[in-house]
């Protein structure tokens, strides 16, 4: 044995861990949020959204989409007098398009509360103790989404080891995962790959073009999706702790979590 094979086994693991993981990241932009109060509603957040995810604002409201938001920064690098932060946090991703709504009245929101769909229960029956498999399908997107998911194979992230992987036909398959905005061209080919796995399946839409089509008009998925990951790309770590919670091995809800970030329980 070698000098470096034999440092490396003292090492501490480098793969991160999932249970331990957090929302958000000092470091990383995440998506945009206000501060408490009122702004002077000059509007130029709106006008400069690429996606139109600021669907909303006055002085006093303010109704975002995050489901629809790139996390790009652009409305906070245009915010004059700092209303809009860049938050850092990231787990944008529920059962539930309309969790990812959010109306803010003088900075602040309630969280609603939204149960776990039937389906999904019959998946987590399914995968909750062995995992799943995925089929991925590039629904015209600009392949950002694929970088990202390539590297959740990497010793860092190891999907694998949290029991995801990724297979080459969807008759191998327990879910499929799709990003991009579906265009026609591939609206047939996503729902032929969906047609093909045995119930109970899962449909993912991965990134925020697979969400709300971004810039693009959004295609026909085959059925409501299952999960929704929002990001231009989501991170692999967000990837693979969505998959985890579709699994039902990692307990979350967007807007609760998102709430105890902002009113003073993320450091507890």
């Amino acid at each position: 044995m070698g000098f470096y094979e034999f440092f490396n086994l003292l090492k501490a693991p480098g793969t991160m861990n999932y249970d331990r993981a957090k929302p958000y990241n000092e470091k990383a932009r995440g998506i945009p949020l206000p501060r408490k109060g009122s702004c002077s509603h000059c509007n130029l957040c709106t006008t400069v959204c690429p996606t139109k995810s600021i669907v909303s604002m006055s002085s006093e409201e303010l109704s975002i989409d995050y489901g629809s938001c790139l996390q790009c920064g652009l409305c906070v690098d245009v915010c004059g007098e700092n209303y809009l932060s860049n938050s850092g946090f990231l787990y944008a991703f529920s059962h539930h398009r309309e969790e990812l709504k959010l109306k803010f009245t003088l900075g602040t929101f309630t969280p609603k509360k939204y149960d776990v769909p039937e389906n999904v229960l019959n998946f987590q029956k399914l995968t909750n103790k062995n995992g799943f498999n995925y089929r991925e399908v590039a629904a015209s997107g600009n392949n950002s989404v694929e970088c990202e998911l390539s590297a959740s194979f990497n010793y860092v992230f190891d999907s694998e080891g949290e029991q995801v992987k990724s297979v080459a036909s969807p008759k191998h398959a327990d879910a499929i995962v799709y990003s991009g905005p579906i265009g026609e061209n591939m609206e047939k080919p996503l729902n032929t790959a969906f047609e093909c796995m045995p119930s109970p399946k899962a449909l993912i839409a991965m990134g925020t073009e697979a969400i709300s089509g971004g810039v693009f008009q959004k295609g026909k998925p085959p059925i409501t999706p299952d999960l929704y990951v929002a990001g231009d790309p989501p991170r692999p770590d967000v990837a693979i702790q969505s998959f985890r919670f579709l699994m039902g091995k990692f307990k979350f809800s967007f807007q609760n979590a998102l709430f105890d970030f902002m009113f003073g329980k993320k450091n507890d």
